[in-house]
């Protein structure tokens, strides 16, 4: 049998110290962190259903900065074509999105998305989670990043210098041809 390394043996030929078979001596007594250790919350004093409760406390939603809102008090509106891009990227990203309903807003009935039905950006987990995964269209709703035009293809795209002149799809095509360019002018002027 061969040993590949990195991987840990399997079954009977598992090299395991003894120490680590007996996780206590036959007299002792468990103590509270090893039994919940084992899984007997009876020992530790917390009950599953007492996780649970504070994990529920510990929601990762009320985390999140508010919504942000003009300098007039408005929510940020989307054109319809922003909203059809941020639909379709709730559907395929959104963890809380589930068959047309928030499983946020979930409390036995079912809701609909709020955020698929507004041109408005009204919610946190969209706004703080789903969103930045496509920074021209957080840009574009928040005119917070200056956008630019590539001097390809014509899309609007967030530059990450100041110098950028190309969309990130045309900038390797663009480079990879300045490149060869430049080579083949600098073999050119050697002399033989």
């Amino acid at each position: 049998m061969t040993v590949r390394k990195g991987i840990p043996r399997q079954g009977k030929h598992r090299n395991e110290p003894l120490r680590d078979k007996m996780s206590r001596s036959p007299g002792s007594v468990p103590t509270p962190e090893h039994a919940a250790g084992m899984g007997q919350e009876a020992f530790s004093g917390r009950t599953a259903k007492e996780k649970w409760r504070e994990h529920m406390r510990e929601n990762p939603y009320k985390r999140l900065p508010p919504i942000e809102r003009k300098p007039d008090g408005s929510l940020y509106r989307m054109t319809p074509a922003q909203r059809k891009q941020a639909n379709a990227l709730i559907r395929r990203e959104c963890c809380c999105y589930e068959d047309g309903n928030c499983m946020l807003l979930d409390d036995g009935d079912t809701h609909t998305c709020p955020q698929t039905i507004s041109f408005s950006v009204c919610c946190k987990w969209f706004r703080w989670s789903v969103l930045p995964q496509i920074g021209t269209l957080e840009a574009e709703i928040f005119r917070d990043k200056e956008l630019k035009r590539c001097a390809v293809c014509g899309r609007v795209f967030v530059p990450k210098s100041n110098r950028a002149k190309y969309c990130p799809d045309c900038a390797a095509r663009v480079h990879r041809r300045q490149k060869t360019e430049s080579e083949r002018k600098r073999r050119s002027c050697v002399d033989s």
